[in-house]
């Protein structure tokens, strides 16, 4: 059915989506601010209401704040929909889907039975947050952070294909030389071992016998020490140069040469060179000011 909006309807829906969905206004700041602290309080009761002495003192206390919590946050779901000409797309993004994990474990709690497991779902609501961090002034730093890890996914799925690989052997040897008896019952049994011994956590449930193999698990947490600072290394190299691209410009100067300005930068910061060809060098008048002058000023011949 298609049906049209009045022009008192359409403004409401305008100015909603720029409270809603934009920070750039008072008002939607003052929302981003209460969306925040609302997004918070109902973990903090979630959290608190696991503690089993809280529980049994607040229980009927946080039972009506999480209420309180799912109404606010569904009545911002309606008024989000309600702002949007295509809401369905909304709904299977990434952040609607947030939004529906945000209120719905509630609502199936009390519509179906046995869903009361689904409630810790909740704890999600957290995730709304990066909602507001994505509209506020650190956005550039987070997408610079996305760029380098896109950038160094394909080295770190490298590195790790290959720490998969030494997983493996390690776990085939120390299965062949220690016994069922100290845990290495299997290969994958013997790999858990590995990626325990690897990354130097220790748990101990699983403990070589034999000298050889204790001489192997020496070997293998070394080589885990060294392994640690490659996909750090990898992604910090990555980072500035995400940084380096977001600062400075692939420009040569037209004068000498010289790469690597900021992308701000106007004059070259070896030669002096005018560098944005958009506009004239305002030297350049001034110059031919200087030279008009000096013509005035010129004694003339008789």
């Amino acid at each position: 059915m298609n049906f049209h909006l009045t022009p008192g309807a359409e403004g409401l829906r305008t100015r909603l989506f720029h409270i809603i969905f934009e920070s750039d206004t008072p008002g939607a700041k003052a929302f981003d601010i209460a969306l925040i602290v609302a997004i918070l309080m109902s973990v903090a009761i979630i959290m608190l209401g696991s503690i089993e002495t809280y529980a049994e003192r607040y229980g009927d206390l946080f039972f009506y704040l999480e209420w309180v919590f799912t109404l606010l946050f569904s009545i911002e779901l309606i008024l989000r929909i309600y702002c949007l000409e295509k809401p369905t797309l909304y709904l299977r993004s990434f952040y609607g889907i947030v939004d529906l994990i945000a209120v719905l474990p509630t609502w199936l709690v009390l519509l179906v039975p046995g869903a009361h497991g689904l409630v810790i779902v909740r704890l999600l609501r957290v995730l709304r947050i990066f909602r507001i961090l994505r509209l506020m002034e650190f956005v550039g730093e987070a997408r610079l952070l996305m760029d380098a890890l896109k950038r160094s996914m394909r080295q770190i799925l490298l590195f790790f294909s290959a720490i998969l690989m030494v997983i493996t052997l390690f776990a085939a040897l120390m299965y062949t030389i220690e016994s069922p008896e100290a845990g290495f019952t299997s290969i994958p049994m013997s790999m858990y071992w590995a990626i325990v011994s690897m990354t130097t956590v220790g748990y101990g449930d699983i403990v070589p016998a034999t000298p050889l193999g204790k001489s192997i698990t020496v070997i293998l947490m070394l080589l885990g020490y060294s392994i640690i600072a490659v996909p750090t290394g990898v992604f910090s190299a990555q980072v500035i140069r995400s940084i380096r691209e977001e600062r400075y410009s692939e420009e040569a100067c037209p004068g000498c040469g010289h790469e690597r300005h900021e992308k701000r930068a106007r004059y070259c910061l070896r030669c002096g060179t005018w560098l944005d060809e958009d506009s004239e060098d305002p030297r350049k008048k001034d110059d031919d000011k200087k030279d008009e002058q000096e013509g005035k000023n010129a004694p003339q011949d008789s």
